[in-house]
């Protein structure tokens, strides 16, 4: 599935997961702190790395790279006061 999110300085980007587990963990037009998104982000994606790697005997790498995207990204806007990261959309 995919789900849209924007950035801080309002740059909307669509972004991967395997599973649907993504939305456990965000909620559709949330805003969540820079930091909390990161750490929602790296349970969800890893969770749904962990499916895949159970059906099919390896860790999902585009998950894996998605939250390394969020993490490089995320990092831009560390020093940022009251940083946050709105889900906007889902798309399964």
């Amino acid at each position: 599935m995919h789900f849209d999110i924007a950035w801080p300085d309002g740059t909307v980007e669509t972004c991967y997961s395997p599973s649907l587990v993504i939305r456990e963990h965000f909620a559709q037009g949330a805003l969540y702190p820079l930091a909390e998104f990161v750490q929602r982000s790296r349970s969800a994606l890893g969770i749904a790395s962990d499916r895949v790697q159970q059906k099919y005997g390896f860790p999902c790498i585009r998950a894996m790279a998605q939250l390394a995207r969020i993490e490089q990204v995320a990092d831009c806007f560390a020093d940022v006061p009251g940083a946050a990261v709105r889900i906007t959309a889902f798309k399964d």
